[in-house]
């Protein structure tokens, strides 16, 4: 589990991450950094650890290193699951999360609600609504890993 300690919110996904692993039977390895140049030492523990997955807490730092990570997870045959669609179009194996798009959209709303004079703190707090499933077929042919067809049906998007 890759994930940047300088941010407070990642701080709090990395622990929920853990407390939800454990019954599940899952070792996290806990890859935070403090700094991007640490990314080389991650992928070297990576290497040598070789774990069974990966996964990313994304933040704008380690965002801004996604080609990097997914050049390594594809050289190194690891399978990574991300939080947005947009690293899957980079190269990654699959992402399961919220509608980026559809939250700004969401977010549009609230601000036109305020500019007409809501008080903020009278506006219900929403969770996202849409999630989806994007499977990288070509990064799964890389690294030797087959997707199963029922996963493959319930994607929202396939890219080959």
């Amino acid at each position: 589990m890759l994930w940047n300690k300088n941010n407070p919110g990642m701080t709090l996904e990395a622990k929920a991450t853990e407390e939800v692993a454990i019954p599940l039977g899952i070792a996290l390895q806990d890859r935070g950094i403090k700094d991007p140049n640490q990314l080389e030492v991650v992928f070297a523990l990576m290497t040598k650890d070789r774990p069974d997955g990966f996964l990313l807490l994304l933040d704008t730092v380690v965002n801004y290193y996604r080609i990097q990570i997914v050049d390594f997870l594809t050289k190194n045959r690891l399978p990574a699951i991300f939080e947005n669609k947009e690293w899957v179009e980079a190269g990654g194996l699959m992402s399961y999360g919220p509608n980026f798009p559809e939250e700004f959209r969401r977010a549009a709303t609230y601000v036109d609600r305020i500019l007409k004079g809501a008080n903020p703190a009278d506006l219900p707090v929403e969770q996202p609504t849409k999630f989806e499933l994007v499977i990288n077929l070509k990064a799964a042919k890389q690294i030797g890993l087959t997707i199963p067809l029922n996963v493959l049906r319930r994607a929202d998007k396939v890219i080959k």
